[in-house]
């Protein structure tokens, strides 16, 4: 199991702030290492323990919260009451992966946290990234989708390759693979039919058989 991804919320609103924590730590594979109200505290914080994530306001009592993503070089999302495009423009130019406008719902975040963990496994690593690894990380972080370049047998590839010689869930080849479990269902289900996996069963506790796949040899 990989450890969680830290994350540091900057917002001098306390209540916004706890707010923002409590999405964050109900989702799986995040925990907030830290929070603070100011960028001298943020600072204090990165110097610390470089997070791998932070959350940010735009507007803070002793500075530009956009300025700080782009000294600090670490993935952020905004989150701002600021809705003028220019801001916007500013927030993307300085590096930030996302950019939510106040008040917004609490699946808002929740969605963006869940994308970015998909997106930041896709580019894990120092492989070798083909164009159509590109543009998948880059769709999936913006809710785009699977993008047109990918062709089904380039997915089938990667499905593939992310079972290697074990056996895996649709779900965790989704996760392996940066797709939703439906799209890897629906591409092991084909390969399948073709006898190119072998499809296992395996009870749980609750009785229920999850549905295992494994290459054949």
């Amino acid at each position: 199991m990989t450890d969680p991804l830290r994350v540091l919320i900057l917002d001098d609103d306390f209540r916004v702030g706890q707010l923002h924590q409590g999405i964050v730590d109900d989702h799986p594979g995040f925990t907030v290492s830290q929070t603070a109200r100011s960028l001298a505290e943020a600072r204090d914080s990165i110097r610390a323990s470089r997070p791998d994530l932070l959350l940010a306001d735009v507007f803070l009592p002793d500075g530009d919260g956009i300025a700080l993503v782009r000294e600090s070089g670490i993935d952020a999302i905004l989150i701002s009451a600021a809705d003028d495009a220019p801001t916007v423009r500013r927030a993307l130019r300085s590096g930030a992966v996302g950019y939510l406008v106040k008040p917004f719902e609490r699946r808002a975040l929740s969605g963006l946290l869940d994308r970015y963990s998909r997106y930041r496994n896709l580019l894990a690593g120092d492989r070798v990234m083909r164009q159509e690894d590109v543009d998948r990380a880059l769709a999936i972080l913006y809710g785009a989708g699977e993008p047109v370049s990918l062709s089904r047998s380039a997915t089938e590839q990667l499905v593939l390759a992310a079972l290697g010689d074990g056996e895996a869930s649709a779900a965790e080849i989704g996760e392996r693979v940066g797709i939703s479990r439906a799209t890897a269902q629906r591409h092991l289900a084909a390969l399948a039919a073709r006898t190119v996996v072998e499809v296992r069963l395996r009870y749980g506790a609750t009785g229920r058989p999850e549905h295992r796949y494994a290459a054949r040899s």
